[in-house]
């Protein structure tokens, strides 16, 4: 990943809708303050993987990388902290959500249950998460893959932008653990409501909490817990 020509990070990310990740790992990562500052994705395949190459506004935080303050580690890990330099480094306050909509539980097991039928890397690997997002009736609107459940939480907020979909319609489904970076980069994005089929960690729980944001995990047919603002649960 490629800003205004200087290397930013290195991910391990499946191969595909690349310009959605793009976008979105540029918006939950702070490197530009709205869709608007990204103005060009460049792809070129190399023998090791994959070069997105974009072209921000000048304005942009991402146009004034500073490589003093790159990780030590490139890529994600898979808590989110390692490789940061300093602990103020490794978690950042989330914007507080607008309140949104509210959701029944009807509507979430519908969404729940229609969510293994959208995972077609998944059928054929078992190895694949997904971030899913879903309308305030259930229904499953948009679905992105990825080897990691950071990518394919980016790779969704990107669709999302791409096709103008507001975050206060609906509610974001994952079928990975919620820890607390999945909770920052959907709070990044406007997303009110979040529930994930395993655990959530209690730093998610924390910032969820401060982030106003509604976080629903162990979600299952017939049974989920809801950790924080359970208002807009019907």
């Amino acid at each position: 990943m490629l800003y205004n020509g200087v290397s930013f990070a290195v991910m391990m990310a499946t191969p595909h809708d690349l310009e959605d990740f793009a976008l979105g790992f540029s918006l939950s990562e702070g490197l530009i303050g709205s869709a608007g500052d990204l103005h060009a994705i460049g792809q070129r395949h190399l023998l090791e993987g994959i070069e997105l190459a974009m072209t921000v506004a000048e304005s942009a935080p991402g146009a004034r990388l500073d490589r003093q303050r790159e990780r030590l580690l490139p890529g994600r890990g898979g808590c989110g902290i390692c490789g940061t330099r300093q602990l103020e480094d490794a978690v950042h306050q989330p914007r507080h959500v607008e309140a949104g909509g509210h959701i029944s539980r009807i509507a979430l097991e519908q969404a729940l249950a229609a969510l293994h039928a959208h995972q077609p890397m998944n059928a054929a690997t078992g190895a694949v998460h997904a971030a899913a997002w879903a309308d305030v009736d259930g229904n499953i609107v948009l679905v992105r893959e990825d080897v990691g459940r950071h990518n394919a939480l980016d790779k969704l907020i990107g669709a999302m932008h791409h096709a103008s979909i507001a975050p206060e319609t609906g509610m974001l489904l994952l079928t990975s653990r919620a820890s607390y970076e999945m909770v920052t980069k959907a709070a990044s994005a406007g997303i009110s409501i979040m529930s994930a089929i395993s655990a959530p960690t209690a730093l998610a729980i924390e910032l969820a909490r401060s982030a106003d944001m509604t976080l629903v995990g162990f979600a299952r047919t017939g049974s989920h817990n809801v950790y924080t603002h359970p208002e807009r649960l019907l």
